[in-house]
């Protein structure tokens, strides 16, 4: 697509080397201008501990199962393609740096952060294509009045410059945002504050504990002491009385009045159930069961199988979903490969184990009825058809069916001549 001036967008051929001194300088952005792409997003990766596990058990799931691409054939049938596939090449060997668990690895953390992945369309010297996930919080989208898209601005992590590109070398994946057409939404929007809540608490209470400015006790004395008699008595104190020797060894001090405690307003309490608010909050946005955020407290063996099927059924696979859907309706077309599919292979899935189980008695079962035919079983599981899966599976007759043929047979008062 070519673009309209004032913006020449230009394909570059590594995001991080090369600027685009061609832009003008009013769409130099130094920040993406939605709060969705908050760049303060980022951090929270690192100085969070409920963030982190969410996100890693996530992106570590969405890289497990693996991709199977096929070929959608004019009559509906699929037909798997080859692994020599420049598809599979290109998914399987993304980048010189990135292997294919760390492209979607990169992808759903960036998801989860900033609610938004985008993946440079490149090509290397020698014009084999490349996948480069690029900072969502380097991002900028330029919107366009009537082709919604009209490029993309990359700002460098080495010189500032923008890098533009144009809608065809960026693919992007997003969460939905009913509020902006032009940027996804992140999980942590939602979970910010009681991210924030027990971020502040852990940081109060490390300060409280190294120190309070807060003495436990206060020594009355009718005397006026200086600095000298002062400095005098806490040594004499700290001798006789400081090392595990001089431990609960009576004092004496003759001056003293009286010794007044001060009590601490530290609510230790509410500190640990702000933490659990805050966790139950980061499993609520990120759809994770507490029992895998290593939350043991009331955990069993039974609940703790029941969680990952949980956060598998209601979070990976409807993400895996997503994530093909918008690969086979932006990057294949977009690759010039609109015919081909591309599935995630979720048979090898422990958590889904039972429910794969189930299925395959469910569809045994129609199988057995004449309900589904052999090409339409195939056809569900990205199979080619063979030439004799057209037909139902003829019933077979059951024993019961078969004793009672048996025995009107015996009891046929003109039994058949021998």
């Amino acid at each position: 697509m070519k673009l309209p001036n004032p913006l020449r967008l230009i394909q570059r051929a590594n995001p991080e080397t090369t600027g685009n001194p061609s832009i003008p300088t009013h769409y130099h952005p130094t920040a993406p201008t939605t709060p969705w792409a908050n760049p303060d997003y980022g951090p929270y990766y690192a100085n969070s501990v409920a963030i982190y596990a969410a996100i890693k058990l996530r992106a570590d799931a969405i890289s497990r199962p693996p991709i199977q691409i096929h070929r959608q054939n004019p009559n509906g049938s699929p037909t798997p393609v080859p692994t020599t596939h420049p598809i599979h090449q290109l998914l399987h060997n993304p980048n010189p740096w990135y292997t294919p668990r760390q492209l979607w690895q990169a992808t759903e953390i960036h998801l989860n952060l900033w609610g938004q992945a985008f993946w440079l369309i490149d090509s290397d010297p020698t014009g084999k294509r490349q996948i480069w996930p690029l900072r969502p919080d380097r991002i900028h989208i330029l919107p366009h009045p009537q082709n919604h898209i009209q490029g993309f601005l990359y700002r460098s992590p080495h010189n500032g410059q923008p890098i533009a590109y144009t809608p065809d070398q960026i693919l992007w994946l997003r969460n939905y945002n009913p509020l902006n057409d032009h940027a996804g939404i992140s999980p942590l929007a939602p979970a910010r504050l009681p991210v924030e809540m027990a971020r502040d608490g852990l940081r109060y209470n490390r300060n409280f504990l190294q120190n309070s400015a807060q003495p436990d006790y206060i020594l009355l004395t009718d005397q006026q002491l200086t600095d000298s008699d002062i400095n005098d008595f806490y040594h004499r104190w700290e001798t006789r009385h400081r090392g595990p020797q001089n431990a609960r060894r009576p004092a004496i001090a003759n001056f003293i009045k009286d010794i007044k405690p001060l009590g601490i307003t530290h609510r230790d309490m509410d500190f640990i159930q702000t933490l659990r608010w805050s966790l139950e909050e980061v499993s609520r946005a990120y759809g994770v069961p507490k029992p895998l955020l290593s939350d043991l407290e009331r955990a069993t063996f039974a609940n703790i199988n029941a969680a990952e099927r949980i956060f598998w059924r209601n979070t990976i696979v409807p993400q895996l979903h997503l994530l093909a859907e918008q690969l086979n309706h932006h990057l294949l077309p977009q690759l010039g490969y609109p015919n081909l599919k591309i599935h995630f292979d979720l048979t090898s899935i422990e958590a889904l184990q039972e429910d794969q189980n189930k299925r395959v008695q469910r569809e045994i079962q129609l199988l057995d009825r004449g309900v589904l035919t052999i090409n339409e079983l195939r056809q569900n599981h990205h199979l080619p058809p063979v030439p004799w899966g057209h037909l139902p599976t003829p019933k077979s007759p059951t024993p019961s069916t078969k004793n009672s043929t048996s025995t009107s047979a015996t009891s046929s008062p003109n039994p058949p001549p021998m």
